[in-house]
């Protein structure tokens, strides 16, 4: 698929088939992944992938009871290493959420290319998700997604609605 289709039509897919996603499929999604940029190559991440139903289950009420999480063959967790780093002069923290932020969206593009659907879940109780996972201190959740066919096919992957122009987010030389 060519790039600028890929971005186009990513969309958030809230309905999902339940066929497997071969493993072949997924670890190209995930190797888009391991090759994602981070500042100083320090690759604060950790991506848990869920396949059993009983973790899945247990994630939806952590994720503000949105059932259809839980709907897809796999739920991606994406968790980020807390490291002091005062990036921009103020990050400090919390950087390692924009590193992560760019592994995920990897995640999310890879997936669009191989007709997988995702949706990032930014609403949930990192505590709960932490300990449902065991995910331990030090890390924190970044966000979630689920992973899988979408219900409605390739009808699920359609042009972005409104967007402001060009020249209303993009200025040269100043603000």
């Amino acid at each position: 698929m060519e790039f600028f289709d890929v971005v186009r039509t990513r969309r958030s897919v809230r309905s999902y088939k339940p066929d497997v996603v071969p493993e072949e499929v997924l670890n190209r999604v995930l190797e888009a992944v391991r090759v994602a940029p981070s500042g100083s190559n320090r690759q604060p991440w950790r991506f848990i992938i869920v396949k059993d139903e009983a973790v899945k289950q247990r994630l939806v009420p952590a994720c503000g009871g949105q059932r259809w999480l839980a709907e897809a063959p796999v739920v991606v967790v994406a968790c980020g290493k807390v490291f002091d780093y005062n990036r921009g002069g103020y990050m400090g923290e919390h950087s390692m959420l924009v590193d992560v932020s760019i592994a995920m969206t990897h995640l999310i593009l890879a997936a669009r290319n191989e007709g997988l659907g995702t949706c990032w879940i930014g609403m949930f109780d990192n505590n709960e998700v932490k300990k449902i996972l065991g995910i331990p201190e030090g890390w924190n959740v970044v966000g979630l997604t689920p992973l899988g066919y979408p219900k409605a096919g390739e009808k699920a992957f359609t042009e972005p609605g409104p967007r402001n122009k060009l020249s209303e987010i993009v200025s040269t030389d100043r603000f």
